[in-house]
């Protein structure tokens, strides 16, 4: 235990000076962290165990997710919602057959097995995407819906991965599309419901009190709670998390009503959690570059890894596109440039590897299943995220 908690300390000194470093250079936090991380292999062989499906799933995720849910105005969400919830549903599932296809056409993976893999790498992750573009000062409708849509698709994909996984470990057929919808709106619904409830609670407790503490603490007790309550009835802990974020924001963080919080609460409120989810991503991408560098890329083959971003590449490129066209003509229309940035933003991160990890080695090509999340997370974060400010500039957008 002492080594762990001066390992976490050493990496949190570790990742004061990359912040430092990266705004001086201009240059992602996110990368900086990874990079860093690769570097400091050789001299941390406490970290690996760390970066657990556990560790992920149930300390980073849950502060990540509704640090990023409580800043969301419901007003502008809104507007959007109808883009941002098909991206986020109909997008995961054109970008999961596309790549699932693609394994199973080029490199002859098992159907079961290219599933459980398009599933879990469909999502855009939150813990890379709003990392970067709060990094890069993104603000106004793209950065809403880059965000919401990348909460809403976690809770979604980790949900169909469940289903995937079910199906995976069991002789019988797949279940029907009516059987599978069914599963995928109980599991999904009880979320956002558990999720509300949560966050209705902590809100009426928070009632009783201006002390900012506990008010921080409530919103803690929230974030967690909703979590693993969620999880505990086999909902969608992800989307409870979301839920209960958006609930507590919009009544108590952001708005100015006789229910909300007083501006000394609002102000801690927010400071407290930006803190935490500098803290939840420093750890998180530091042990990333830490782990990858550990992982025998190789084991997949340069081809068959190489096959796999494009995949996933071209399963983003099929989602975004066709989808937004089909708005091109209404009020929610996203401009072309704005389109490449949802493409090539399309990181992934925390959740597809706490996904890949949690594959029992029952599961066949569970390893390569691994080895490929982890080369696809690292190619996003740093290709992808090195060369974002390039899009950036070039699309406009800062």
């Amino acid at each position: 235990m002492d080594v762990i908690l001066a390992s976490m300390v050493g990496l949190l000194v570790v990742a004061i000076m990359v912040a430092l470093i990266a705004r001086r250079l201009s240059m992602p936090y996110t990368v900086g962290l990874v990079a860093t991380g690769i570097g400091l292999t050789p001299f941390s062989s406490q970290l690996g165990p760390l970066l657990s499906r556990d560790f992920i799933y149930l300390v980073i995720l849950p502060p990540l997710l509704f640090e990023a849910a409580i800043s969301i105005h419901w007003h502008e969400l809104r507007r959007d919602l109808l883009p941002v919830l098909v991206l986020s549903t109909v997008g995961v599932v054109i970008s999961a057959i596309v790549t699932a296809a693609g394994m199973r056409y080029f490199l002859g993976w098992p159907l079961a097995s290219a599933l459980l893999f398009g599933v879990l790498i469909a999502a855009t992750d939150p813990v890379a995407v709003i990392a970067l573009f709060k990094d890069l000062g993104l603000k106004g409708r793209l950065r809403l819906l880059v965000e919401s849509e990348s909460l809403f698709n976690d809770g979604v994909a980790a949900v169909l991965f469940a289903l995937a996984l079910a199906w995976a470990q069991s002789a019988s057929a797949p279940p029907g599309p009516v059987a599978a919808g069914m599963t995928l709106l109980a599991m999904s619904g009880g979320g956002i419901v558990v999720g509300l409830l949560v966050g209705g609670l902590a809100l009426l407790l928070a009632g009783r009190t201006l002390d900012h503490l506990v008010s921080a603490a409530l919103t803690t007790a929230a974030a967690y709670g909703s979590f693993l309550l969620a999880e505990h009835f086999h909902f969608s802990g992800v989307l409870a998390t979301v839920a209960a974020g958006l609930l507590i924001g919009n009544v108590a963080v952001l708005a100015q009503s006789p229910r909300a919080f007083s501006s000394r609460e609002q102000e801690f409120v927010l400071g407290f959690w930006e803190f935490a989810a500098f803290i939840a991503n420093s750890l998180i991408f530091l042990l990333i570059g830490v782990t990858v560098a550990r992982i025998p890329l190789q084991g997949l083959g340069i081809k068959a890894l190489l096959t796999a971003i494009a995949l996933v590449l071209l399963g983003r490129l099929l989602t975004v596109y066709p989808l937004c066209l089909a708005f091109a003509r209404s009020r929610w229309a996203i401009p072309f440039r704005d389109q490449h940035v949802l493409w090539w933003g399309g990181l992934r991160g925390a959740l597809a590897l706490a996904l890949a990890l949690s594959l029992p080695d029952t599961v066949p090509f569970a390893y390569e299943i691994r080895i490929a999340t982890f080369g696809i997370v690292i190619f996003s974060v740093l290709f992808q995220g090195l060369t974002m400010p390039l899009l950036l500039r070039k699309t406009k957008q800062v």
